[in-house]
């Protein structure tokens, strides 16, 4: 595909922002972040109201991508591109020497259909741990993740699986590469890490059939927020991000108020989809 591309990013709140990090630095195009931070997290949610919430944010982008819960309905009802996430189960295994992984992620990731088949498909020759530590979320939207008091309850949260002897670790949660600083200085630089936001663009790339221009370009970015947009300025500056910051109000009917932001292909984070970058 040749041209700019317009591409739509949403999730509950600033976790889709380590996927947006990552695109902005491969892929010049113009995106659009939606935060839909007034009812962050989706993770602990009622799958029918996330996949409400999903329909009327991607019909306000006219673009789309979801986690398990809603990818499959998003796809019948926008005609674009759509590109998710899914936990990168075979990569782990693969990296993996002690034949140990943990996956951490959100509650309803770990409970759902596709989480299970690739765990059954390529995790049979180790030892999977899971880990669902909400609370970091809720750190992380909070701007906590430096308080002395989190960083004592991250190094606990780990210390079981670390002591199991895991030496890869899947971070299948949008929000939880937004932690790489604090994760690297406790589990040490020999720990892998696996950041799904570069599947995730390299997917994108993929899709929209993106070849670079012989003319250097750089992304656009504009940031939506049903939450205090101050609050997502804060969080753009502490991640070395940069656009405008507005209001936005997304009802649950499947529509939404008329901006006009159309677009090529939209990614949706947190969760999973059975075609999926990862």
């Amino acid at each position: 595909m040749k041209g700019r591309l317009r591409i739509g990013i949403f999730d509950s709140g600033i976790g889709g922002l380590s996927v947006l990090r990552h695109a902005v630095a491969h892929l010049p195009a113009d995106y659009v972040y939606v935060a839909d931070s007034r009812h962050a997290p989706w993770g602990e949610a009622d799958p029918d109201w996330v996949r409400s919430r999903s329909l009327a944010i991607a019909h306000h982008l006219a673009a789309e991508g979801v986690d398990a819960l809603a990818a499959e309905a998003v796809r019948a009802a926008l005609p674009v591109p759509v590109v998710a996430m899914e936990p990168a189960i075979k990569p782990a295994v693969t990296r993996s020497r002690s034949g140990q992984i943990a996956v951490l992620a959100t509650r309803s990731t770990l409970h759902s259909a596709r989480y299970r088949q690739l765990r059954a498909r390529f995790a049979a020759s180790v030892q999977v741990h899971e880990l669902a530590p909400h609370h970091w979320i809720d750190a992380l939207e909070q701007g906590r993740q430096d308080d002395p008091a989190f960083r004592a309850r991250l190094r606990r949260d780990l210390a079981p699986l670390v002591a199991a002897g895991v030496d890869t670790w899947v971070l299948a949660c949008t929000h939880f590469p937004l932690l790489l600083p604090q994760l690297r200085a406790l589990l040490g630089e020999s720990a892998v890490l696996i950041d799904p936001a570069p599947a995730v663009t390299a997917q994108l790339v993929r899709v929209l059939g993106w070849e670079p221009s012989p003319q250097p370009a750089s992304a656009r970015v504009r940031f939506r927020t049903s939450g205090d947009p101050a609050a997502l300025r804060a969080h753009l500056t502490g991640l070395g991000l940069r656009g405008a910051v507005t209001s936005l109000a997304v009802v649950e009917t499947g529509a939404a108020d008329a901006t006009g932001d159309a677009g090529h292909a939209a990614v949706r984070g947190k969760g999973m989809s059975d075609r999926s970058a990862g």
